[in-house]
């Protein structure tokens, strides 16, 4: 079955033309200073291309989300993992729930200026110690009049160094658990905000990561998404998103590597048949990625949000693109360590896939728990 148009198509050609010419020559540069500049989020706002599966009435394209699947697993063709998933934050992360949730204020001051490339944004959710247990964080919201008094930290903020504004998962009252959180716009430039360290990391080196704390940090209430008490169901509608979208970064990740391999093996004067059998390997795998990925896509498409088909998507697709790499580095052997060389790059960056938006176990206790099998916690 056929998931992408011949107007998918086109889109798809017209966004690997733009990634030619303003990201894939500045890859290696942008891997060595950590980040790239924000000035990309405007050329690609400029384009259209971060609101394109967004409504019109929010300032979106009104594309369906086949279109962000094919703009996604274009921009992961890069070359690196790091600059896709910054952008991936920007357009199905940090402002998806803003434009789900919130009123008219929002959608003009964050979402509107966010598609336009103007604003860069950021979800704060994991904290120093609580990562996949959202209902544990620790940073409070105190209301104080018409303004909340924010204290605490996030920690492996993707965007963390560049953000405008950031989507903050936090507690507004004393209830324990889930009960007592809500989702407030932060705008970063507030006083009390601190960006206290940039992490330097293993992979995904061209995405700026940082931790953020918060000391007594002032934000107007109407920040607040929709009423207190709800961010738990919000930040658990935005995750369904999130590892949706992991699928074609890893789908775009793991057809570079795959046609990185066949390009360096077609250089060679001779190639044994068990390469050529670990080629076939990874074809095999990527195909079975995309078949599971493009089939629960087309259910999100169609509005529909099923968190086991999205967790075994994550899950599935983030363990084929690691096992793809791992296979690369082994057929193209000792060349393929070479820091010149973008396999291992993607090697290192394909790492994350089983931590970021929910670790494999995660994912595989959400599944147990879908087809009503016991999971001892």
């Amino acid at each position: 079955m056929s998931y992408f148009t011949e107007q998918h198509e086109q889109l798809r050609i017209e966004v690997r033309h733009f990634i030619e010419k303003e990201i894939i020559p500045n890859i290696v540069h942008w891997e060595r200073e950590g980040q790239f500049p924000k000035s990309l989020y405007k050329k690609l706002g400029d384009k259209g291309y971060l609101g394109l599966r967004y409504p019109t009435h929010v300032g979106g394209q009104g594309l369906d989300y086949f279109s962000a699947v094919v703009f996604v697993e274009e921009l992961a063709r890069c070359g690196a993992g790091g600059v896709p998933l910054s952008i991936a934050v920007q357009t199905d992360m940090a402002t998806p729930p803003i434009a789900e949730f919130g009123d008219d204020y929002h959608i003009e001051n964050f979402v509107r200026p966010a598609l336009r490339g103007e604003k860069v944004g950021a979800i704060g959710i994991s904290e120093p110690n609580h990562g996949s247990n959202v209902a544990g964080i620790e940073t409070r919201a105190v209301l104080d009049g018409d303004e909340y008094i924010i204290n605490g930290s996030k920690m492996f903020i993707t965007n963390g160094t560049n953000a405008d504004f950031i989507t903050l998962v936090t507690r507004t009252n004393e209830q324990k658990g889930h009960k007592g959180i809500s989702l407030i716009i932060v705008e970063l430039d507030r006083p009390g905000v601190t960006v206290t360290k940039k992490l330097d990391k293993l992979g995904m080196r061209s995405s700026d990561t940082a931790e953020i704390v918060f000391e007594n940090v002032r934000v107007p209430k109407k920040n607040l998404l929709g009423s207190e008490g709800k961010g738990f169901a919000q930040i658990m509608w935005e995750l369904q998103g999130e590892r949706m979208i992991a699928a074609p970064l890893a789908i775009g990740m793991a057809t570079f590597v795959y046609e990185q391999t066949v390009q360096a093996l077609e250089q060679r004067t001779f190639v044994t048949d068990k390469q050529y059998e670990l080629l076939a390997l990874m074809f095999t795998e990527l195909e079975s990625a995309k078949s599971i990925a493009y089939a629960v896509a087309e259910q999100f498409n169609q509005g529909k949000v099923p968190s086991l088909e999205i967790s075994m998507v994550k899950f599935a697709a983030g363990g084929s693109v690691i096992k793809i790499a791992e296979i690369a580095m082994q057929v193209l052997g000792a060349e393929s360590l070479a820091f010149t060389n973008p396999v291992q790059r993607i090697w290192r960056d394909t790492r994350v896939n089983r931590i970021g938006g929910g670790a494999d176990e995660i994912m595989k206790e959400i599944i147990a728990k879908q087809l009503g099998l016991e999971v001892s916690v």
